[in-house]
C-alpha cells in the first residue's frame, strides 16, 4: 500500500503511527503515541530510507536506549570488501544499531548497495568522501552540483542517514586561520570541505545548497546527520570558539530541516576533558532544540593510542548519561590504522558497556533487567545463565573454560576456589557445613 506521508517526521506530524514507530515503541518499552510525539518534535529520529529493503528500525533519542554506530569501509591501503562485510556481520551480531560506510577507495557503490540490501542495521555515509572517488577527479575540479548529485546517489542506493558538513563556511576559514587551535580541523569530511573552499574561493556547497539537499532527503526519507567539521581533535581545543560557532550554525540548520519534515541528528565533539562533557551536551540540547546528539567518544585523554576504545567508553558513558543519544564506536586502532575484525569487536563491546551504563543512570524502562538477571545467576553460581546475560558471552565462557579450578568447578572459579564468598554465604544461609581446606 502506498505511503500517504513523505518522511517519518511528516507522518508523525500528521498523527500517523508508522510501522517503524511501532517497532521502535516495542523495543523501547514505550507507547506508540510517545514515539510519534517525539518524532514529530524532532527529539527522536528513526532513520529509515524507503529503499533500505530489510531494515530493522531503531529510534535515536536521549529518552531511548543509547545506540551504537560502527564505522567501516575500505581505504587505498586496506581494500578488501569481503573483510569489510565480515566486520559488518560481526558488528550486527554484537548489537550495533548502525553501520557507517566510510570507504575512500575503489568502486564504492556495489558495497554500499550490498549493505542497504543485506544489512538490517541503519546505514550511514559521508557523501563528500565518495565524491572524489565517484568522479575520479581531483577535489578542486569538482563543482557544487557534483557534491549534491552524490548525495542523491547515496539516497537512491538506500542510505538511511548522511553526514553533511554544512556548518563550516567561508567565515570558518578565517576563524581557523586566525585562531589558536593545536589541531586545526581533524574531521576528514570537514578538512575536504575546507580544502575545496580554500582552492575554489566558493562557499561550502552543503551549506549554500542545503535546501536542495533537504528536498532529496525528504524524497527518500534520509536523515541528515549534521557533521561537526570543527570538533576538537585534542583536549586543548575542546569547547573553543570555533566549535561553538559551528554549533550555532548547526542549530539554525536543524530548524531548517525540520521545517521540511526532514529528520536530523547533530554530531558532537571528539576529544573533551571529563569535566566539560556534560556542559557540551547541555549546550547542544539548548542550541539544537533537543535534536538527537551523536558523539565520537568523546575521548577523555589524548595519550592512549592502542586503548582509545577505553578512553572513548569513559567519555561515551558520561555523554550518554548527560543526554547524548548515539555513540560512534572507537576501536584500539583509532589514530593508528584501519581496524581489523578484532579491533571492531573490542570497539563495539566497549561502546555497548558505555551505552548500557548510561541507560541505567538515566533510569530507562527495563535498563536494569539484564543486570538483575545476572545478579540472580551469580548468586546461584549458574555459569550458563551468567554467560547468557553477558554482553560478550563467547569471551566470558572462553576465559572461564581456560582457567577452571582443579576441583568442584561447578560452583567456584580459579580466583577464589573454596574461598568463594558466594559459595560460603549460600552454604551458611542454608545451614550447611562450609569446607575450605
Amino acid at each position: 500500500m502506498a505511503r500517504n506521508y513523505a518522511t517519518q517526521m511528516d507522518a508523525a506530524r500528521k498523527g500517523i503511527v508508522t510501522p517503524e514507530m511501532e517497532i521502535v515503541a516495542k523495543k523501547e518499552n514505550r507507547t506508540c503515541e510517545f514515539i510519534r510525539e517525539k518524532v514529530a518534535d524532532g527529539t527522536i529520529a528513526i532513520p529509515a530510507n524507503i529503499n533500505h529493503e530489510n531494515l530493522d528500525p531503531n529510534g535515536i533519542g536521549s529518552m531511548l536506549k543509547t545506540k551504537i554506530n560502527v564505522n567501516l569501509g575500505v581505504s587505498r591501503d586496506c581494500k578488501d570488501y569481503d573483510i569489510e562485510m565480515q566486520k559488518v556481520m560481526k558488528a550486527v551480531d554484537y548489537g550495533a544499531e548502525a553501520i557507517m560506510d566510510l570507504s575512500s577507495h575503489g568502486n564504492t557503490q556495489p558495497f554500499r548497495q550490498k549493505l542497504c540490501k543485506e544489512c538490517p542495521a541503519m546505514v550511514g555515509t559521508v557523501p563528500i568522501y565518495d565524491s572524489v572517488i565517484h568522479y575520479q577527479r581531483d577535489l578542486a575540479t569538482l563543482t557544487a552540483k557534483d557534491f549534491v548529485d552524490v548525495v542523491r546517489l547515496h539516497a537512491e542506493d538506500g542510505v538511511d542517514f548522511v553526514t553533511l558538513h554544512c556548518g563550516i563556511t567561508r567565515k570558518t576559514i578565517e576563524e581557523v586561520r586566525n585562531g589558536k587551535r593545536k589541531m586545526n580541523i581533524v574531521s576528514r569530511g570537514g578538512s575536504l570541505v575546507f580544502a575545496w573552499m580554500s582552492m575554489t574561493g566558493e562557499e561550502n556547497p552543503f551549506y549554500e545548497y542545503y535546501d536542495e539537499i533537504l528536498e532529496i532527503c525528504r524524497e527518500y526519507d534520509v536523515t541528515v546527520s549534521l557533521g561537526d567539521a570543527c570538533r576538537p581533535g585534542c583536549l586543548a581545543d575542546a569547547t573553543d570558539s570555533v566549535q561553538i560557532q559551528e554549533l550555532l550554525r548547526l542549530g539554525e540548520l536543524t530548524e531548517r530541516a525540520w521545517a521540511k519534515d526532514v529528520q536530523v541528528m547533530v554530531e558532537g565533539p571528539g576529544h573533551v576533558p571529563m569535566d566539560q562533557i556534560a556542559a557540551n551536551m547541555k549546550i547542544q540540547q539548548t542550541i539544537c532544540k533537543g535534536a538527537p546528539f551523536y558523539v565520537l567518544g568523546p575521548l577523555v585523554t589524548d595519550i592512549a593510542p592502542g586503548y582509545d576504545h577505553i578512553t572513548a567508553a569513559i567519555g561515551g558513558a558520561i555523554a550518554a548519561a548527560a543526554g547524548a543519544a548515539f555513540l560512534c564506536y572507537v576501536t584500539p586502532a583509532e589514530h593508528l590504522a584501519l581496524p581489523n575484525v578484532e579491533d571492531v569487536h573490542q570497539g563495539i563491546i566497549a561502546s555497548k558497556i558505555a551505552a548500557h551504563a548510561a541507560d541505567i543512570a538515566k533510569g530507562l524502562p527495563g535498563a536494569l533487567d539484564q543486570d538483575n538477571r545476572m545478579a540472580d545467576a551469580r548468586r546461584a553460581l549458574d555459569w550458563d545463565a551468567q554467560f547468557k546475560e553477558a554482553l560478550d558471552p563467547e569471551v566470558a565462557k572462553a576465559i572461564r573454560d581456560s582457567r577452571l579450578p582443579e576441583d568442584d568447578h561447578s560452583d567456584t572459579c580459579s580466583m577464589c576456589g573454596k574461598f568463594c564468598a558466594v559459595r560460603s554465604m549460600n552454604k551458611a544461609l542454608a545451614g550447611e557445613y562450609i569446607d575450605i581446606l
